[in-house]
């Protein structure tokens, strides 16, 4: 085999592996962005139904507790967010809304999910 062969069969086997490459890596993007859009849709329709959350703040943060974490999210990171507001709200009902704290960490995990899901936890 020469070298212009060896050269030639280099440059192919690299044309070919490239696009096999980059297909892989950014199929898996996309298909995770529909189902994390779906599950922040969820989300949404969730923390809208429920008691007015300015008129009963409390009895809100009860009704949000089950439905929260029977949300199934396909990525980590929405995940954890879910489950951090969803625990939030647990604490700040257990706490009869008193807690200071607890009214807190629903404000830091609400930001954090609307952060993942744009204007989910308004």
């Amino acid at each position: 085999m020469t070298k212009w062969s060896t050269a030639v069969l280099s440059g192919v086997a690299l044309s070919l592996a490239v696009p096999l490459i980059c297909a892989c890596s950014s199929s898996t993007a996309h298909a995770s962005a529909p189902a994390a859009e779906s599950t922040c849709q969820r989300v949404s329709a969730v923390l809208s139904d429920g008691p007015d959350p300015d008129d009963d703040p409390v009895g809100y943060a009860e009704a949000q507790i089950l439905p929260l974490r029977q949300i199934n999210a396909p990525d980590q990171a929405l995940h954890a967010a879910i489950t951090q507001l969803a625990g939030a709200y647990h604490d700040f009902f257990a706490s009869g809304g008193k807690s200071s704290n607890a009214k807190e960490a629903v404000a830091v995990a609400s930001k954090k999910l609307n952060s993942i899901c744009p204007g989910a936890a308004s």
